[in-house]
C-alpha cells in the first residue's frame, strides 16, 4: 500500500522542465466531460445570441429599386444607436419604467424584509404555513399571474370592482394614471415571497449568541431587529435590490397581458415591449440596438448601485 501511494503521488519532471503528478488529479478529458453540459448550452443559448444581437445592432438595411425592389444589409456603424437615442418613444418607456422601479422596488423589498423578520421571530406561530403562503405566488408563471389579476381589474368581470362600486369608491385600475401601478402590484405580488426567502436565509445564518448579548444589554425585540439583524443581512438586501433593478428593466409580461384589456397601454409601454414591437416590424437591426442599450443601462444601474452601497458600507 505504501509503495502504491508513493507511486501515485510521485512527481515526474518532463524534459521541458514542467512537472505533473501521476494519478494525482483528474485528467483534462474528465474535467472537460464534466464542464461540457454547462458550457455548451451557455455558449449556444447565451453567448451566441448576445453576440448575434450585438452584430445585428451595427448593421443597416439598404433598399434598391423602390417599393418593390430588393434590400440588403451592410455595416452601418452607430446608425441604429443614433436612431434609438433620437426615438422619443424609447425615452418615454425608460422614464415610465424608471418611475415604476423607483416606487415598486423599495415597497416590495420593504414588505419582503418585514415578512422575513416576522418569520425569524419566535412570536410568529405557524411559520411553515406563513412561509409557504408567502412564497406561493412566485410559483405562478408571470403570464398566468397577469391574467389572474387582469380578471380582478376588469370592470366587467371583477367581483372586487363590483364590491368597491357598491360602497361608492368606483376604482379604475386600468385608467391612464393607475394602470402602471396595477402592473406594479402584480410584480410585487409575484416577487415579494422570493426576496423574503433570500433575506430569511441570511437571517438564519446569524449566530444566536448575538441576540443573547443584545438582550443582556437591554435591547428590545424591535431594537434587535433593526439594529442587529438588518445591518448584518445588508448584503442580502443589496443582492435582492440588484435582482429587482434587473427585473424592472426586463418588465414585459404584466403590461403585455394588461394591454389586451386596457387601451392605456401601448405597444411601446416598456423598453422590452418597444424592442418587440420594432422587431415585429421586421426592423431587427434597430430592435437589436434597443436591446443592447437596455442591457447597458441595466449593467450601469445594477453595478453602480453595488459600488455605491459598497462604498457606504466601507467594503
Amino acid at each position: 500500500m505504501t509503495d502504491l501511494a508513493t507511486r501515485a503521488t510521485r512527481v515526474v519532471t518532463s524534459p521541458g522542465g514542467r512537472r505533473r503528478l501521476n494519478g494525482g488529479g483528474p485528467r483534462a478529458g474528465t474535467i472537460i466531460a464534466f464542464l461540457t453540459p454547462f458550457f455548451l448550452p451557455f455558449v449556444l443559448f447565451y453567448l451566441v445570441p448576445v453576440g448575434y444581437a450585438l452584430w445585428q445592432s451595427f448593421r443597416a438595411v439598404h433598399r434598391t429599386g423602390g417599393q418593390y425592389g430588393t434590400s440588403y444589409t451592410s455595416f452601418g456603424g452607430f446608425e441604429q444607436y443614433q436612431k434609438v437615442f433620437e426615438n422619443t418613444e424609447f425615452w418615454s418607456s425608460i422614464g415610465r419604467i424608471g418611475l415604476f422601479g423607483t416606487v415598486q422596488v423599495p415597497v416590495m423589498l420593504f414588505v419582503a424584509l418585514i415578512m422575513a423578520l416576522l418569520l425569524d421571530t419566535p412570536l410568529l406561530k405557524l411559520k411553515s404555513v406563513f412561509r409557504i403562503t408567502a412564497f406561493m405566488p412566485y410559483a405562478v408563471p408571470g403570464v398566468i399571474a397577469a391574467i389572474m389579476w387582469s380578471y380582478l381589474y376588469s370592470p366587467q368581470l371583477s367581483p372586487v370592482v363590483d364590491l368597491l362600486n357598491h360602497i361608492g369608491l368606483q376604482p379604475d385600475f386600468l385608467g391612464p394614471g393607475t394602470v402602471l401601478w396595477s402592473a406594479a402590484n402584480i410584480s410585487t405580488w409575484l416577487w415579494t415571497g422570493y426576496n423574503m426567502l433570500i433575506m430569511y436565509s441570511a437571517l438564519q445564518s446569524i449566530p444566536q449568541e448575538l441576540y443573547e448579548a443584545a438582550k443582556l444589554d437591554g435591547a428590545s425585540n424591535w431594537a434587535i431587529a433593526w439594529q442587529v439583524k438588518v445591518p448584518i443581512i445588508a448584503p442580502s438586501i443589496v443582492l435582492t435590490t440588484v435582482f429587482s433593478i434587473i427585473g424592472t428593466l426586463q418588465l414585459y409580461a404584466e403590461p403585455a397581458v394588461l394591454r389586451q384589456i386596457s387601451s392605456n397601454i401601448s405597444s411601446t409601454f416598456t423598453p422590452n415591449m418597444l424592442a418587440y414591437a420594432v422587431a415585429s416590424g421586421n426592423n431587427y437591426q434597430q430592435a437589436a440596438a434597443i436591446s443592447v442599450v437596455i442591457a447597458v443601462i441595466t449593467f450601469v444601474l445594477s453595478f453602480g448601485f453595488m459600488r455605491l452601497t459598497s462604498k457606504k458600507a466601507g467594503l
